[in-house]
């Protein structure tokens, strides 16, 4: 069985295809998200998602968020005595889905199309597929997040030639990518974005007029859990905006209450800098494939963060126009993700199409150049495969020598779009031997060659001898094999996943705990009476018993957590 998922910085979700189309698989508190949070508790048992989200309110020195940052870097996240990476933790994220997706199919799930952000770079996309492999999940396509969006909304079964601009604004990231459909391929004709931009940055935004507003609250001497709670309330307060244009926020610390009313139009001024932010990525994808506006036939808007309605409005008026929601923009890059399994299972319900994808960035090496007067300098950029060539692509440039009896060649394999090697990141490095001779004699001949699945291989030619050099480069950190992957997974199964038919338990009494936290007095007498009654329940061990009370402890509590 293959399922989609769309591994999100703020949430996650599955989806699986049927032949009424793809669907949404419910995780196993019902809810179609599941927060990417993750936390451990003393006992070394890892929660993950709404648990973990709550758990991370009253302990947030066990639990770790927004992490799919961080993918592809060897930052560690701190969670009580344990360490973990960004990837690792992204693994308890995809176990938990896939876990969740077995119970509700009632079938074994053995492999994932995952989706990542259009502008992640080979060593993030990597990551990710080695997070799948971790969650024991065979992971042969990882599919961009406007690219899947695109066949959610099944832009491929249009009449007609068409291009399509998907804006994508989720929890961390922003991609904006351009789409050519001419049947039955759908071509990606250019990407861009910013890893570091997205509703969380939002949400920043109304920490900072909070703390502004409230000058005598000195930040640096809250608590963790202090500052957890005012990030909490900033978070409701941006999607919180009436009618009237206005949203409030509500605070206690220590045993103060403090209250703060936003108005849409300050917080809209406060998010120029986000909004022009936006602005680069957009011109870069209409440039890079060389199209105005004008030329675009429809624009989808993807990801939580385009809800809100600053972003709804600011999106609109750049672009001149009303794009297309008709999906939910937190579920459409899942349902895609859905369907690319589907296809890749062949399945006679679904018309096949042909995706081509693009490199997200340029490919290239560093170099020395000829600044007149014999005067040579070192360290400059020269690109190979330009960012948006359609892939797979391969190209070939000749480099030739520049010292006299020089022995060998250096290749610097980069990625990047800085004019200075330096400021690009290194994939690899090659080097071949040149026979001696004057300056400018000797040549290579450099290829690469760059394929769907974000591998590329280097090969150098010496031309005078036909000598060659060939590698694979898999990016800074080295391809784990399936020896590597199952070493690992042994390694961190001590780490037990909750077991599933207590976790709804453990978070509505989590919950509780916090209420009665934040409360005081009466409230407190109250809430302790409601608890004491669903622990008499639990003590029953009799399930029917147990869920009865939980619904109606849920119930008290939505009510009383308003």
């Amino acid at each position: 069985m293959i399922i989609g998922i769309d591994l999100g910085t703020t949430n996650s979700l599955a989806a699986y295809y049927t032949e009424d189309g793809p669907k949404i698989i419910p995780n196993r508190l019902g809810e179609r998200l599941t927060p990417s949070v993750v936390s451990i508790d003393e006992d070394e048992q890892i929660y993950v998602g709404k648990t973990a989200k709550e758990r991370m309110q009253l302990y947030p020195d066990t639990a770790a968020a927004v992490f799919k940052r961080d993918m592809g870097s060897d930052k560690k996240f701190r969670l009580g005595t344990k360490e973990f990476t960004a990837e690792e933790l992204s693994s308890f994220v995809l176990r938990s889905l896939k876990e969740d997706a077995e119970e509700f199919l009632g079938e074994e799930v053995t492999e994932a199309v995952i989706s990542v952000p259009a502008y992640f770079n080979d060593m993030r996309r990597k990551s990710t597929k080695r997070a799948g492999e971790l969650a024991g999940l065979k992971v042969d396509r990882i599919i961009s997040e406007p690219t899947a969006a695109a066949i959610a909304y099944g832009l491929y079964n249009e009449d007609k030639a068409s291009k399509y601009l998907v804006f994508d604004l989720g929890g961390g990231t922003l991609d904006v990518s351009i789409l050519d459909y001419f049947s039955p391929i759908l071509e990606v004709r250019a990407v861009a974005g910013d890893n570091y931009l997205g509703g969380e940055d939002f949400t920043a935004v109304i920490e900072e007029l909070f703390y502004k507003e409230k000058s005598d609250i000195d930040r640096d001497k809250l608590t963790f859990k202090e500052r957890m709670a005012i990030h909490k309330q900033a978070e409701q307060c941006k999607l919180g905006f009436l009618d009237n244009g206005t949203s409030e926020m509500h605070v206690k610390l220590g045993e103060e209450m403090i209250d703060f009313e936003l108005k849409l139009k300050d917080y809209d001024k406060a998010c120029e800098e986000l909004y022009e932010r936006i602005r680069i990525p957009v011109k870069r994808a209409l440039s890079d494939a060389k199209l105005k506006l004008t030329d675009i036939d429809k624009i989808v808007l993807v990801g939580g963060a385009t809800r809100l309605s600053g972003v709804r409005s600011f999106v609109s008026k750049l672009f001149r126009t009303f794009p297309d929601t008709t999906i939910n923009p937190d579920e459409a890059v899942a349902l895609g993700a859905a369907i690319q399994g589907a296809m890749k299972e062949r399945q006679s319900s679904i018309r096949e199409v042909v995706l081509t994808d693009v490199c997200p960035f340029t490919l290239g090496t560093e170099v020395m150049v000829d600044l007149g007067e014999n005067h040579m300098e070192g360290g400059h950029y020269c690109p190979i495969i330009e960012r948006n060539t359609i892939i797979p692509a391969s190209r070939t440039e000749r480099f030739y020598t520049v010292h006299d009896n020089q022995t060998k060649l250096t290749i610097n394999v980069l990625q990047g779009e800085s004019r200075m090697a330096k400021n690009n990141l290194e994939l690899g490095v090659l080097e071949i031997p040149v026979p001696k001779a004057k300056a400018g004699v000797e040549s290579v001949d450099v290829t690469y060659t760059y394929d769907i699945n974000s591998i590329l291989e280097v090969e150098v030619t010496v031309v005078s001898s036909g000598e060659k050099v060939r590698q694979i480069i898999k990016g800074q950190y080295t391809e784990m094999t399936d020896e590597e992957i199952e070493k690992r997974f042994k390694e961190l199964s001590y780490l037990k996943i909750h077991p599933r038919d207590q976790e709804e338990n453990k978070l509505i009494l989590l919950r509780c705990e916090r209420l009665y936290e934040e409360s005081l007095g009466a409230d407190r007498e109250i809430l302790d009476n409601e608890i004491r009654k669903f622990e008499l329940a639990l003590n029953s061990q009799d399930k029917r018993i147990i869920e009865k009370e939980r619904e109606r402890l849920k119930e008290f509590l939505d009510e009383w957590d308003v």
